[in-house]
């Protein structure tokens, strides 16, 4: 009997290798087929590096989309009132209120919240010279000595500010008035310190 059915036997292999061979895998149930996927570096959203050390390497301050952004809202609150220690447009602004409103807004900071810290901010200075639109401009307007004022730097020679309830509330003045000019004490380059992935948004606006 056995060797009656000896030449079937080579047959019927090759008959079931070739069926396994045909057979495809199917895709995985359950928790494995819950594992996340890498994504190409392409689809990724982070920064790439080479955007980052750019933004480091090559002046990071220098992102004028931000400081346009900045300048825009300030402009847009032209004529809101003063109050001292306000910080909103509902309640009016003191000078370190309105910067830091705008800051917080635009750029994702959040700054100290009277001149006497933001004198203390560890953010490059900048000489009188070289101020670029978006630069924190800090005023000593009290004859004491020390910081009393703040504003933000619009370019020409003019910045804006939250002034006082007699002058206004916010508004554009020149730093060539005697009044401003004699008050002139320190300027600060704060875009420097928005987060990289607001200047890396901002180079490729640009």
């Amino acid at each position: 009997m056995l060797k009656r059915f000896a030449p079937l036997v080579p047959l019927a292999l090759t008959v079931l290798l070739a069926a396994c061979a045909g057979h495809s895998p199917q895709p995985q149930t359950g928790d494995a087929a819950a594992e996340p996927v890498a994504r190409p570096l392409s689809q990724q959203v982070e920064p790439a590096d080479d955007e980052i050390t750019a933004l480091i390497d090559d002046k990071p301050y220098e992102m004028p989309q931000l400081a346009d952004s900045l300048l825009d809202l300030g402009r847009s609150l032209i004529g809101t009132r003063y109050r001292y220690g306000g910080t909103s447009v509902q309640s009016g602004f003191d000078c370190s209120g309105f910067v830091g409103y705008l800051f917080r807004e635009e750029v994702g900071l959040e700054l100290p919240r009277s001149t006497r810290e933001l004198i203390n901010l560890d953010a490059p200075k900048v000489a009188r010279a070289d101020l670029e639109p978006g630069d924190l401009i800090l005023f000593n307007d009290r004859g004491r000595g020390r910081v009393s004022h703040a504003g933000i730097y619009l370019g020409d020679d003019q910045f804006i500010h939250s002034s006082s309830s007699r002058s206004g509330g916010v508004r554009i003045d020149s730093l060539d008035d005697s009044y401003w000019n004699r008050s002139y004490l320190q300027a600060k380059r704060v875009l420097a310190l928005a987060p990289v992935e607001e200047q890396v948004a901002a180079k490729r606006n640009n």
